[in-house]
């Protein structure tokens, strides 16, 4: 093969590998790029997910929370109950202790 021929078949060839290697480079620029932005989605996705979830765990919080101050406000209202119970019972005891106090006064004045 004449000379000339051999140099233009590797200016060919060089060329070709040019242009190979350009569209490998352009693939994974672009490559990159998609797979930063299926990154970027899924991180997007996960927050919110994650915002979701801490929603419904604050909700659900603030269902226990509410339970337990009903439970609470339940007991305590059946301890007012039981303490006014007591102390009714306790009133004709403490009058008649007092009656017969103020007696005793007025006897030991007589």
């Amino acid at each position: 093969m004449p000379r000339p021929d051999v140099l233009k078949e590797i200016k060919e060839a060089e060329t070709r590998a040019d242009e190979i290697i350009a569209e490998a480079e352009s693939d994974r620029e672009e490559r990159i790029a998609e797979a930063r932005q299926e990154a970027d989605e899924i991180r997007a996705s996960a927050r919110e997910e994650a915002e979701e979830r801490a929603t419904e765990r604050l909700a659900e919080a603030e269902e226990d929370i509410e339970a337990s101050r009903e439970d609470l406000l339940e007991e305590g209202e059946e301890t007012r109950r039981a303490l006014v119970d007591d102390a009714s019972d306790r009133i004709d005891d403490a009058v008649d202790l007092a009656l017969d106090r103020f007696e005793e006064a007025v006897d030991a004045q007589t």
